[in-house]
């Protein structure tokens, strides 16, 4: 069952990713990341958290005994043991990280970046998260001061 999720959740990831860096940008394009990207990624994670809070879901234990959580390293270290902590974790990253990467090409667009100059941004992003966001946060902030003629 996890191996399938698994595949499903990377799937829906990778799609989205694709329409967000290689198809025109239209409202359409827009909602469907959103919706059929983030959007299921965000159920399917909702749904098994919620599952493994009510305790049907099998993630391993906890050294010490007990259903891990997150209060501790170990504990959050005994989650990810588990294949359903791992697609659990990872349906988690890659929600925010497809929601995040459609933020940038939507800011980027609307301050007249070209493709070209984003896609490394969404690649960075797609790949290491933060570290795209951080990128591209010093990027539109010097052309945000252009734009309105403070920099």
């Amino acid at each position: 069952m996890w191996d399938g999720l698994f595949g499903l959740v990377n799937a829906l990831a990778i799609g989205g990713w694709v329409v967000l860096a290689f198809l025109p940008r239209k409202p359409l394009a827009h909602s469907a990341i959103l919706f059929l990207g983030v959007g299921l990624l965000c159920l399917i994670y909702a749904v098994c958290f919620a599952l493994f809070l009510s305790g049907s879901v099998d993630v391993g234990q906890q050294p010490g005994g007990g259903q891990p959580g997150m209060g501790s390293i170990e504990a959050v270290r005994a989650l990810f043991m588990s294949d359903a902590g791992v697609v659990i974790g990872w349906t988690h990253y890659l929600a925010f990280d497809l929601f995040t990467g459609l933020w940038i090409a939507r800011d980027a667009d609307a301050k007249g970046f070209s493709r070209g100059v984003q896609l490394p941004f969404l690649a960075m992003t797609f790949i290491a998260g933060p570290i795209g966001l951080l990128l591209w946060l010093a990027v539109r902030e010097r052309r945000t001061r252009q734009i309105h003629g403070r920099g």
